[in-house]
């Protein structure tokens, strides 16, 4: 052998050790629009981090949320990075399963974080997850169709002005459903919508000794108007759709209103996905008068399981997926209204954002008015405006969600549905050691 065949041997065996020695992350996102986004952009992180390769695993937010929590309870290490959400963080965070977020990286700027999205994932003053998306909810509708009505949406409306406009704005001939919400079943689905919801009719999960209050009258209410309005202004086939179903009707001209989350505006009024781009309008989540409205807070936040053996490569994506860099990134590649938001004080107070979308006050407006720890009328002995922050609620929610999906279906009467999520909650929280 020649020296230049040694040395070109030599060579490649280095580059080819090195592509061997390349860390591969496995992560596990929601099929939400900005995380599709991102996995389109990663090549901003990998020409930065050359020795990271990235797999992805997107799923369904149900089954999401059923995978990673499966995962990381039996220690499965399937993944490095999981999306998971303000739910999950402290609970898991106080079991040990997550790693703290301590290497961020030096211009990442934890103090930008916005107090409201930060302190629900933060425990002991770590944070041990970081915010790729924050959210509140509210109405988007449309200006055009609420005009024909002969209404003009209150920037702070009630239920009860709501619901007549949808029923107002419903023209079945023209294939326009008056309101979109919510109905397939799981807790952060349509439990997320309606223990919002519950909120502003005065209703509570549990009260302040844990027992179940779905046989109390505010949850009839609750519960009554939703499938009352469903049923006369709403899709057909509601009880199937969530986010994602219904983000698809609006942005198809199929629906008056939809009360969702807000992080949905800037997919409303992008004229490349959107039919009714230039028409849409925006409101506070609906009250009735009892001081709260319901709007709920939420962030998709990117953490990492104590189990993975990729810590420090794990820490560098998350850092850069949730840094002021990305959403520089974003604005140059999508326009600043696609900036993922809700997470930094820096973007609201950003001129360029705030001239792009519309929607950026409403939306700071929303989170900040959601408040985890007075979420209802009446005390509660739990946290969470949207969810019950206890680790039985993931399976407790999703099954009352199940049976108020098959009421809003047909498939059980109301009154049916509220004693069977009464009589499954009474048990949970009894063998949960809740109820004494």
């Amino acid at each position: 052998m020649n020296l230049k065949t040694f040395l070109l041997g030599t060579c490649s065996a280095v580059v080819i050790a090195g592509f061997a020695q390349a860390e591969s992350l496995t992560i596990a996102t929601v099929n939400n629009g900005d995380m599709v986004r991102m996995q389109g952009l990663t090549d901003d992180f990998t020409k930065a981090n050359p020795d990271i390769q990235l797999e992805w695993v997107t799923l369904e937010e149900n089954v999401l949320r059923e995978r990673v929590t499966t995962d990381i309870a039996t220690k499965g290490g399937q993944y490095d990075v999981l999306t998971i959400g303000t739910y999950e963080v402290p609970i898991w965070a106080k079991q040990g399963w997550l790693l703290p977020l301590d290497n961020l990286g030096a211009d990442y700027d934890v103090d930008d974080l916005l107090p409201a999205i930060r302190s629900g994932l933060t425990v002991d003053g770590k944070l041990y997850a970081a915010p790729f998306y924050g959210e509140s909810s509210f109405i988007m509708y449309r200006k055009d169709l609420m005009e024909k009505a002969g209404l003009t949406m209150p920037d702070a409306p009630t239920w009860e002005f709501v619901a007549d406009a949808a029923r107002k704005m419903t023209d079945r001939a023209a294939g326009i459903n008056g309101i979109c919400l919510r109905g397939k079943a799981g807790w952060g689905e349509n439990m997320a919508f309606l223990t919002a919801t519950s909120n502003a009719f005065g209703a509570r999960w549990f009260d302040e000794n844990w027992k179940p209050q779905f046989d109390q009258p505010e949850w009839k209410n609750t519960l009554d108007f939703y499938v009352k309005l469903m049923n006369d202004a709403g899709p057909q086939g509601a009880s199937s759709n969530g986010f994602n179903e219904n983000l698809a009707l609006f942005q198809q001209g199929k629906c008056g209103m939809w009360i969702d989350a807000t992080v949905a505006a800037s997919f409303v009024t992008n004229p490349k996905d959107s039919t009714v781009a230039d028409k849409v309008g925006f409101a506070l989540a609906p009250d009735t008068g009892l001081g709260k409205r319901g709007n709920w807070l939420w962030a998709w936040s990117l953490g990492i399981p104590a189990g993975t053996q990729k810590a420090e490569a794990a820490q560098k994506f998350v850092s850069w997926a949730t840094s002021k860099h990305y959403l520089d990134l974003v604005a140059e590649k999508e326009g600043w209204a696609n900036v993922p938001p809700g997470t930094r004080a820096s973007l609201y107070a950003n001129p360029e954002y705030q001239k792009a979308a519309p929607f950026a006050k409403m939306t700071l407006d929303s989170i900040n008015a959601a408040d985890p720890t007075k979420p209802t009328v009446k005390p509660v002995p739990y946290v969470g405006v949207q969810f019950v922050a206890i680790p039985e609620f993931q399976g407790l929610g999703t099954t009352v969600g199940q049976l108020f999906s098959a009421a809003l279906a047909g498939q059980m009467t109301v009154d049916d549905a509220l004693a069977q999520a009464q009589q499954v909650a009474t048990r949970e929280m009894t063998r949960g050691g809740y109820i004494k």
